[in-house]
């Protein structure tokens, strides 16, 4: 009987071994980006599978060079950091069109997460993003009207929270062309690289 048993459970447990192998091998494959900051290093690992157009137009911006020497131009203690906008002189990144918005994806904007800045217009992002520093319910997608599109998801942070925190944590105030919520002590990214 009990041979009969462990005859049965041997195709349901490697059945699981393959799963998770595979399940591992899809997350090995996942692109992860290093952003050298001036306050610590952050690696983001990110979801092709699941925002295909939002982390192809993440990494060419990467992949030009586009992210070396910006800056942190908004955090909100409790909310996000806000990047890749501007230089360290808040002039202007040069961006590309517009992309689709992939914020009804099933992904959510949860604390470490990566996602898409925009305009109120959903398909507006280019190369500006934020990372949550709490869960950010109101920040997913909830339906087809433009107020509750929310915002694409296309990854997280594999390792560096210590960092996203420091600068979140930077008292803010006014700075370039913003009124507020600019860190008083610059938080830069000084290289952005895809890891091979």
């Amino acid at each position: 009987m009990r041979s009969r048993l462990l005859l049965q459970l041997v195709p349901v447990l490697l059945l699981s071994l393959a799963l998770a192998d595979a399940a591992a091998l899809a997350a090995e494959l996942n692109p992860r980006v290093r952003m050298q900051t001036s306050h610590g290093d952050i690696v983001l690992e990110l979801y092709p599978e699941k925002a295909p157009v939002t982390v192809a137009n993440f990494l060419r911006y990467v992949e030009n060079g586009a992210y070396d020497g910006t800056r942190f131009h908004r955090v909100v203690r409790g909310f996000v950091i806000q990047g890749g906008g501007f230089d360290g002189d808040f002039g202007r990144v040069v961006t590309r069109p517009p992309i689709r918005n992939e914020a009804d994806n099933g992904l959510r904007n949860l604390v470490g997460t990566i996602s898409m800045a925009r305009t109120p217009d959903p398909n507006s992002a280019t190369s500006q993003f934020f990372i949550n520093l709490k869960d950010n319910a109101p920040l997913d997608h909830r339906g087809r009207m433009p107020s509750e599109w929310g915002y694409a998801v296309f990854g997280r942070v594999l390792e560096g929270m210590e960092a996203v925190r420091k600068i979140g944590n930077l008292p803010t105030g006014p700075g370039g062309p913003f009124r507020r919520e600019v860190p008083r002590e610059a938080a830069l990214i000084v290289k952005a690289t895809l890891l091979q």
